[in-house]
């Protein structure tokens, strides 16, 4: 009986590295009456791939320096019949056989930077395993927020007027950017490009502000995002689910905070306590709003998902005008904090139930592109090729 390895892999080079870790951890707890057989992979801040037991409790993290001389150093390697495993590095001793785990799936877990920019995507492409949430491209489309916008308007769904720069735009051409931003009028956010989380996000309220938020930015990402505020501003979100063949939305919550614009107090280190994740935020779902208003978020939600060839489990942030109910797409969180368990649950979706049918899209997924042709039984580096390319060698033009 081949036993379901599920891999939660999460960590990670990433500002949103602890936020990680508590929703991996939620996953796994949420996880531990199902059939599958968890396994963790750990990445630590400088990029070490850890497993074991100790990589399982959440009580371990609070000193990582010690987390990361219990765990095991692991990789994903391929045994004689091209499976995919995760094995440990480690031994243990001369005599003890190293462990390794046939991977079934991988649960990504991961928030921000390379776990959730296509990165790790890749990877499990090129060893050819399901994991769950976007694919490649999906995923670098919903980490930056400046394409994403892009490729949404484009779809006819609405977003804020913005500029765009890098670092070295800023240093080159401060007058001009400065200027447009002024055009466009105070209140004005400034965001980085591929972070999450409300990490670097500031509101500012004229220019001597905007200068400071911009250089306090800097120091997390070297692409920026200044775009006008709504006011007056209300946050509506919606997750979506399954496929851009075959999608549902949830329902919609108004998340809130201390002031206007989420920050990251707000979302990770609210009343309810931090080791809750996301779910620790205030919030109203299902949002108090319109029958007409939330129809129309929903609706635009997939339409959204669908246009960034989103997968898996998202959450998708509008800004709107509470006063004319105009909305705007703001930004696709690809993998959710607290995979949005919170909105399902409200639709009737445990967390655990929310958990298997994500591993359960990525599984089809990742059988349906195993079905199609992947390459054919010619050898062009057969005897008889290899003579026909040295003669186009050796041929005159």
């Amino acid at each position: 009986m081949n036993q379901k390895n599920l891999i939660v892999a999460f960590g990670g080079i990433s500002p949103e590295h602890e936020v990680s870790v508590l929703t991996a951890m939620q996953a796994m707890a949420a996880l531990e009456e199902s059939d599958y057989q968890l396994i963790p992979l750990y990445i630590t801040k400088s990029g070490r791939w850890l497993t074991g037991n100790a990589a399982q409790d959440l009580n371990e993290y609070q000193d990582l320096s010690s987390l990361e001389k219990k765990a095991k150093d692991c990789a994903f390697v391929k045994d004689e019949n091209g499976r995919t495993l995760l094995r440990e590095l480690d031994s243990g001793g001369l005599f003890k056989k190293t462990a390794e785990y046939p991977v079934y799936a991988v649960l990504c877990a991961f928030h921000g930077s390379e776990g959730e920019n296509g990165s790790f995507q890749g990877l499990c492409e090129s060893m050819n395993i399901p994991y769950t949430g976007s694919g490649v491209l999906g995923a670098s489309l919903g980490m930056d927020k400046v394409m994403a916008k892009k490729v949404a308007a484009s779809e006819g769904v609405k977003v804020v007027k913005g500029i765009n720069f890098y670092e070295s735009d800023w240093e080159s051409e401060q007058d001009d950017i400065i200027q447009i931003s002024e055009s466009m009028g105070f209140p004005l956010i400034i965001k980085p490009v591929t972070l999450g989380s409300s990490i670097g996000v500031f509101k500012v309220m004229d220019t001597p502000s905007l200068i400071e938020a911009v250089e306090t930015a800097f120091r997390y990402d070297a692409h920026l995002l200044i775009e006008e505020a709504i006011d007056p501003l209300m946050e509506i979100n919606c997750s979506v689910m399954g496929t851009s063949e075959n999608c549902r939305a949830s329902v919609c919550e108004r998340p809130m905070g201390k002031d206007e614009t989420l920050s990251f107090e707000d979302k990770y280190q609210g009343d309810a306590g931090s080791s809750k994740g996301m779910a620790s935020a205030d919030r109203i779902i299902p949002a108090d709003i319109s029958t007409d208003l939330n129809r129309r978020i929903r609706e635009m939600a997939v339409k959204a998902f669908k246009a960034l060839d989103a997968a898996g489990l998202v959450r998708i942030d509008f800004l709107v005008n509470a006063q004319t109910e105009e909305v705007y797409f703001n930004e696709i969180n690809t993998i959710p904090g607290s995979f949005s368990f919170y909105l399902w649950d409200h639709s009737d979706v445990s967390f655990k139930q929310l958990l298997e049918e994500l591993v359960e899209i990525g599984i089809d997924r990742h059988q349906q592109k195993n079905g199609r042709v992947r390459s054919y039984d010619t050898n062009l580096l057969s005897e008889k090729a290899v003579k026909g390319i040295k003669g186009l060698k050796g041929s005159k033009g």
